[in-house]
């Protein structure tokens, strides 16, 4: 009960920080436009910042993304081969998953410390804080992909690709 309570939470803090990032990226692209239309001179730090949203975006939202299946799948291998196969498959893959994104979380965590002594060029933001998204994207990966390795184990998921209806789990 409290696992999944805390499935729902995780779902739903990577939507709202997604969402934000998203929101963020949109106000800051209108800002720009606005700004080359209507006025003389458009603010240096919109190009910076939208890169940086993007990367905000892909970081949280790539857990989402893994367990609706909007990452790259091979649907039309598994699709055809008989149930237990296919499942076998879905297992191997979500522990290749985990495997090889937490491999790189420790690399990523030097490439966000590497960031500490520099700054961004526009906004003068250090750049730890935007390489941190590539670190964010790495656990959220694997953690996502672990959780699926562990639903499947407890018997709650199939493997296959969940919530695109949009129903919570």
């Amino acid at each position: 009960m409290i696992a999944t309570r805390l499935y729902a939470l995780l779902i739903a803090l990577c939507r709202i920080l997604t969402g934000v990032a998203f929101g963020l990226l949109f106000v800051t692209v209108l800002v720009q436009v606005f700004a080359r239309t209507f006025l003389p001179e458009s603010p240096v730090w919109t190009e910076e910042f939208t890169r940086q949203c993007l990367l905000y975006m892909a970081a949280f939202g790539v857990g989402l993304s893994y367990r609706n299946g909007e990452l790259v799948n091979v649907e039309l291998v598994t699709d055809i081969l008989p149930g237990p196969i296919q499942k076998t498959l879905l297992f191997a893959s979500a522990i290749l998953t985990t495997v090889f994104a937490g491999l790189l979380v420790m690399p990523a965590w030097q490439f966000v410390a590497i960031g500490k002594w520099q700054t961004s060029p526009a906004l003068g933001v250090r750049m730890d804080f935007v390489h941190a998204s590539v670190f964010v994207l790495l656990v959220l990966l694997s953690l996502f992909a672990l959780l699926r390795v562990v639903r499947m184990i407890a018997g709650v998921s199939n493997g296959k690709p969940e919530g695109q209806s949009g129903e919570l789990p």
